[in-house]
């Protein structure tokens, strides 16, 4: 593995930070303090990042995309992850991968419009009883039919309210194995404005402020079957194919919170003076910033490794989790940290660290919880003694 970045991925960086710094840093104080984010905004900077070729970079060339390979997206997602996380993902959008699994005129209608940023997508899995137990949703598809017939509610579901369609994981049945009755799950797209779908304003939440969350209710929805993204009862294993990164992107985007913040403390602890010297100084601030960099350089290490992997196809289950699991929790302790070096003016909003320190606090809940990443690891270790 080289450490080094190539010419096009030092570009890519630069590019990117450049356009968080001068189209997305200068609206964060409207959303941050509004708590909305204005849809004529998001069309201006949405329609500078097309221009900047910056828009769904994360999709193959041939739909349209950027064509990056894992690990230069996610030194892209980094990048973004240090603005304001509605501003960066609604305005500078990457759509979800789980739309390459569509069929040809599933692409034409869902995946080329999220590409050229004519609609949006959202994902919907969780469920009030169901969250990091997917089996364990009640949301149901039946079949009538050459039709399906969905029931049921989910919740959580980001930017919802804005997107175009929902593509719906639903359970569709049930197998027989030795630990039980399994449920068989389908993924469905659901297109805004079928009869029976409402999109229901969610929760307000501590976290990412204009980013926003909703309840789904399906009351006898009904949809055709060229309505099912893969194949009937295989869900899980379009999700699996498709969206096994998204815990690599949750950590790049923490990488970029996280050196944020350091630079802010750094820069402060250079400046600040008490006790008649700089506060950078003592050496409760300057372990702390020691502390700081090394895990923040820890976590960075473990995902860019995760993406090469990835890239080799050699990568495993707890190599993206460990990468989600450190990320996210550096993320939080830089967060903390950073503030009680600056202090009480830290807790204020003229910086960004109260925000950066309230939107760490998702991150260890989203895309599998710290919990369920020590799970996987712990598997992964014990599976090959049997136990």
């Amino acid at each position: 593995m080289d450490f080094g970045l190539s010419d096009e991925q030092k570009m890519i960086v630069e590019t990117t930070r450049a356009f968080v710094e001068n189209e997305l840093y200068p609206h964060e104080a409207e959303v941050e303090r509004s708590g909305h984010l204005r849809m004529e905004l998001v069309r201006e900077i949405q329609a500078k990042a097309i221009a900047a070729g910056l828009y769904a970079a994360n999709m193959p060339e041939e739909v349209g995309g950027a064509g990056l390979d894992t690990l230069t997206w996610l030194l892209y997602e980094k990048e973004l992850g240090r603005a304001n996380y509605a501003l960066h993902w609604s305005c500078v959008a990457r759509p979800s991968n789980i739309l390459l699994a569509g069929t040809e005129e599933q692409k034409e209608r869902y995946l080329y419009p999220c590409v050229r940023g004519e609609k949006w997508d959202c994902l919907a899995m969780t469920e009030p009883s169901a969250g990091s137990d997917l089996r364990g949703m009640k949301a149901t598809a039946r079949a009538d039919g050459d039709d399906f017939i969905l029931s049921g509610t989910k919740h959580f579901i980001s930017h919802a309210d804005i997107a175009d369609f929902a593509i719906v994981f639903m359970a569709t049945g049930e197998q027989d194995t030795p630990r039980g009755p399994k449920k068989l799950i389908t993924a469905f797209f659901v297109d805004k404005g079928t009869p029976g779908f409402a999109v229901r304003d969610g929760y307000r939440n501590v976290s990412h402020r204009g980013y926003s969350n909703a309840v789904l209710e399906f009351d006898d929805c009904r949809l055709p079957k060229t309505a099912i993204l893969g194949a009937l009862h295989k869900g899980f294993d379009v999700a699996n194919t498709w969206l096994g990164a998204t815990r690599l992107q949750v950590a790049s985007t923490c990488l970029g919170r996280a050196e944020r913040a350091l630079g802010h403390a750094i820069h402060y602890a250079a400046e600040r003076e008490q006790f008649g010297q700089k506060i950078g100084k003592f050496q409760g601030i300057s372990f702390k910033l020691a502390d700081m960099a090394m895990e923040l350089k820890a976590a960075e290490l473990l995902t860019r490794e995760a993406a090469w992997r990835f890239d080799q196809g050699t990568v495993s289950e707890s190599d993206m989790s460990m990468a989600k699991l450190k990320a996210t929790e550096v993320l939080a302790f830089i967060a903390d940290a950073a503030i009680q070096i600056h202090g009480g003016m830290g807790l204020m909003d003229d910086l960004p660290l109260e925000r950066i320190w309230r939107d760490a606090r998702v991150e260890r809940i989203w895309e599998g919880t710290s919990e369920i990443q020590r799970h996987i690891i712990s598997r992964e270790l014990l599976r090959p003694l049997g136990a």
